[in-house]
């Protein structure tokens, strides 16, 4: 495994699909088994903490890139704000980047039980004022090359009540998608998420970001655009 510390807080590393195997995982498990792949993950944060000196503790940022031969997994350690509502992470030049909590993805853990149980809890505590008020999930998705938009187009078709718009900025291109059906169930939405995050990854991009200085593609239903003008 090779791995490269970024900075204070990040740390990137890079797994061949053979180190996976060697270490007793298979190349499926890691992506549709939860359990095995938080195994997986801490294996190597173990094998990161004894060569870097980085910490794993509190809650964890995690980028996953599938590559043909293996993955680049990049980590950063997050905070929550001061009101218990916001990730912040810091960016290239170690000013605050917030993420607000009902934003975040499964690739968010968190390290600690104990900080994780007191989230839950404090989660369970809230009214059902707030859960009616609770914004639609939405988020971000990079894909490096079309190619890959395409590859997840014609893999996996989203219900009308999830919007998606597709951007290019910089060097590459954004999915932005927002569910809003508020009666879907968390665990649907989490499996479609499982599936989009199959072709893409993370950013550290707002929608809002996007939406401002991206050029958009397609606004509106844009894997069904996609599907329909490209073919695989």
């Amino acid at each position: 495994m090779e791995i490269e510390r970024i900075n204070e807080n990040t740390v990137k590393f890079y797994i061949t699909y053979q180190d996976v195997e060697q270490r007793g995982f298979n190349r499926e498990e890691i992506w549709y088994d939860r359990e095995r792949s938080e195994q997986l993950f801490w294996d190597m944060m173990d094998e990161v903490s004894d060569q870097e000196d980085f910490s794993p503790e509190g809650p964890l940022w995690i980028q996953v890139q599938a590559m043909d031969k293996g993955m680049e997994i990049i980590v950063t350690k997050a905070q929550l704000s001061q009101d218990g509502q916001k990730l912040e992470l810091p960016d290239e030049e170690d000013k605050n980047i917030d993420i607000p909590m009902d934003e975040k993805l499964e690739s968010l853990l968190e390290s600690e039980p104990s900080e994780k149980s007191t989230a839950e809890d404090k989660k369970d505590n809230e009214g059902e004022k707030e859960e009616e008020n609770k914004e639609p999930l939405s988020f971000v998705l990079h894909f490096p090359d079309i190619e890959d938009v395409i590859q997840l187009s014609h893999y996996l078709t989203l219900p009308d009540s999830v919007h998606n718009a597709l951007y290019h900025y910089e060097e590459g291109y954004y999915l932005s998608v927002r569910f809003q059906d508020e009666n879907m169930d968390d665990s649907i939405q989490e499996n479609y998420l499982s599936r989009l995050m199959e072709f893409g990854s993370e950013t550290k991009h707002t929608v809002h970001v996007i939406n401002e200085y991206g050029n958009p593609i397609f606004e509106e239903d844009a894997l069904k655009s996609i599907k329909k003008h490209f073919s695989v």
